[in-house]
């Protein structure tokens, strides 16, 4: 039974839970939040905001549309119990409820439906687990200390003590707000950590439909900042750590701890979305259940491409373009290295990279020193942030050479503006170049795609593509073809729409 009270109100269709992106950060989950939203006007949305320190927000990046109806903003890292600390025993059966939630785990075993519900319950409630209950009693630190005891492979008790309690404090300011949230028919986070274990109390609580979507792999993503993170301290003995080939206990600690957040999340929802099989697959091997996973594609407007399609001159310009931000992972030196041996071949060929460069001035650098010591002085050009539509007639060929991505939509913009594509194995290129289902590979590639970090494949294709005007023309078509097929706006708007409505359909969380 749904535990909304009867006669609140609905303050919206759906419930968005937004981690730490729209509205107040700006990037590319934020922009499809904000489409989604426009896109769907038949339907009201509350959002719920959460992020990490106050200090790291400032104004709101978007103006609402009309149909979002609520917006409330929560801060995880702003967690601190500012009285004086009391002793207090706890309470056994809530926290003996949590070891069997830990027993689970370990086990790599679903959680128990009532076992997850006590938990949810128990978090932030007179008689189950408060956060001074956590913080100070001695039910919490035998808990502690046991866990360390049976578990911990590094000698500092202090660095496990403090690291459990920062890892969840959060938790009961999820509690907090799971409690006090509006009354909505569903609920559908944009993520699983922090947004996505939200999603699956308010789900259980009030017995309502829960819809994820993953843009990138929440807990992959973790994974890596994780293992990159300075502020994670690893033991002294590192030889020891390099032998064994392991990350510190603390780190992987965290990582767990996201793995385990996200298995929940998984757990409670009723429709897991990714963009793509590589994610769907990296979904099922992080415990989502395949019969609840689907894959729907981020979408353009090829309309706005109409103009930059028609200018295009019909001789095809021998220039290679990168639109992305000028950083590591779009591996900018492999083009720049790529473009020597295309220059050697098409010397008329010019290398534009064309996107902003205040992100990492050093490796900005250098790439600019990387061109001059190729002497590629006046064929490869920095042009900073433009106006794509500007750009893309002015192209031959549009080039990606990072190692890492996952539906990168400037692949979308250029075959809808007719531009051929070459693009690094990673994420969803392969099928957005050559096609995810048999009839979509039946239209034909979109130009080609190249290992990472391989200037000379990159070339060798590159060179073919210019070259061999028959070639370059049916992969036009092809991916002409392809956007106005499987990844309009149109079409994602469709397929969420019918998502929302079985959803909505189904919904118990109280009078419709």
């Amino acid at each position: 039974m749904s535990l909304f009270k009867r006669k609140q109100p609905y303050i919206a269709d759906i419930a968005l839970l937004l981690e730490g992106t729209y509205p107040f950060i700006r990037g590319g989950v934020s922009s499809w939040v904000h489409q989604m939203i426009s896109g769907l006007p038949e339907y009201r949305f509350a959002l719920v905001f959460l992020g990490g320190d106050p200090s790291h927000y400032g104004k709101q990046q978007y103006t609402l549309p009309d149909n979002v109806t609520h917006l409330e903003c929560h801060y995880l890292m702003d967690t601190q119990v500012r009285e004086k600390p009391r002793p207090r025993d706890g309470n056994k059966r809530a926290f003996q409820s949590q070891r069997r939630l830990h027993e689970s785990f370990k086990a790599n075993e679903a959680v128990p439906e009532e076992v997850l519900t006590q938990v949810f319950r128990d978090l932030g409630e007179t008689g189950g687990i408060t956060r001074k209950d956590f913080l100070y009693s001695r039910e919490s630190w035998q808990v502690i200390e046991d866990s360390f005891r049976a578990y911990c492979t590094e000698p500092s008790f202090v660095d496990y003590f403090w690291t459990i309690r920062t890892m969840h404090a959060p938790l009961f300011t999820l509690a907090e707000i799971a409690k006090n949230m509006p009354r909505v028919k569903m609920v559908h986070s944009i993520s699983t950590g922090y947004a996505g274990l939200l999603g699956a109390m308010v789900s259980d609580r009030y017995r309502i439909p829960y819809l994820i979507s993953e843009h990138g792999i929440y807990t992959k993503e973790r994974k890596i900042d994780l293992s990159q993170a300075q502020w994670i301290d690893d033991p002294e003995d590192q030889v020891s750590a390099a032998l064994n080939d392991q990350l510190g206990y603390i780190r992987r600690l965290w990582i767990r701890f996201f793995e385990v957040v996200g298995r929940l999340a998984y757990q409670k929802a009723d429709s897991i979305v990714s963009l793509y099989s590589g994610n769907q697959a990296r979904q099922h091997q992080d415990g989502a259940s395949p019969e609840k996973t689907c894959i729907i594609p981020n979408g353009i407007d090829p309309e706005r491409f109409r103009e930059p399609r028609e200018q295009r001159s019909e001789a095809i310009p021998k220039v290679l373009g990168l639109v992305g931000r000028v950083v590591p992972i779009k591996d900018i030196k492999t083009f720049i290295r790529a473009m020597r041996s295309v220059s050697e071949q098409v010397p008329e060929a010019e290398g534009w990279i064309v996107g902003p460069e205040d992100e990492d001035p050093a490796y900005v650098a250098e790439c600019r020193n990387l061109v001059t010591s190729l002497g590629l002085e006046g064929r490869v050009k920095f042009l900073g942030f433009q106006n794509v539509s500007e750009i893309l007639p002015q192209l031959g060929l549009m080039v990606l050479t990072s190692i890492s991505e996952a539906l990168p939509l400037v692949i979308l913009e250029a075959n809808a503006a007719g531009l051929p594509c070459l693009a690094t194995d990673v994420g969803a290129c392969r099928e957005l170049i050559e096609g995810m289902s048999e009839e979509d590979r039946a239209l034909g590639a979109s130009g080609a795609v190249v290992p990472i970090a391989d200037p000379e494949a990159t070339a060798r294709e590159a060179i073919h593509l210019l070259t061999d005007s028959e070639a370059w023309r049916a992969a036009q078509a092809a991916g002409l073809e392809r956007v106005s097929r499987y990844y309009t706006l149109d079409s994602m708007f469709d397929q969420y729409r019918r998502l929302y409505e079985a959803s909505l359909e189904t919904a118990s969380g109280g009078e419709r």
